[in-house]
């Protein structure tokens, strides 16, 4: 595409959003002369003052890095402060504060959930121990007990069986007070 013309108009800068490339290209074919060379100037000022600002920040940016070294301030620790400052921005974020009380939330619905279903088990153990066939089994166990051991009476059901023969094997006989004494 021929812009109409050589020289500055190869260097402009690329029209700012929103503005009409025709209208640019346009209005430099319409400027006379003296206007075209105030506007060389005006751009050679402008040039010149972006060199120098570039001057100036790469300046400070030595006199910045300069600081650190002296400060012992390096890339590292520059990183650690920035992942944490980020951590803390992040944190401040209602999206964050609201997932953090949903977490929290189901963390306690599922804890409630864990506590329901072991009292369930429970009571699912305890309906077990009244069902009629545990009873049946209670009723085996104790004629088999008392055909072998034959000192318990039938009737007693499997728990205090379990209960005596743990209460007698954790007491050891002792001898009475008039087994120890000397007999006249």
């Amino acid at each position: 595409m021929d812009r109409g013309g050589q020289g500055l108009l190869r260097t402009d800068p690329v029209p700012e959003e929103g503005e009409d490339v025709v209208a640019t290209i346009g209005a430099t074919e319409t400027l006379s002369e003296e206007e075209q060379e105030e506007l060389r100037r005006e751009l050679a000022k402008v040039e010149e003052e972006i060199q120098t600002l570039s001057q100036v920040l790469a300046a400070k940016e030595k006199h910045l890095a300069e600081i650190k070294r002296k400060l012992g301030i390096n890339s590292l620790q520059e990183l650690k402060q920035n992942i944490a400052k980020g951590w803390q921005d992040v944190t401040a974020t209602s999206a964050y504060k609201k997932t953090s009380e949903t977490l929290s939330q189901a963390g306690q619905k599922a804890s409630a959930a864990f506590s329901s279903v072991g009292s369930v088990i429970t009571k699912k153990l305890e309906d077990v121990k009244n069902s009629p066939t545990f009873k049946s089994f209670e009723e085996k166990v104790e004629n088999l007990k008392s055909k072998v051991g034959g000192t318990k009476p039938a009737g007693g059901d499997f728990g205090e069986v379990l209960n005596s023969t743990a209460n007698a094997s954790a007491t050891a006989p002792e001898p009475l007070p008039e087994q120890t004494q000397a007999s006249p």
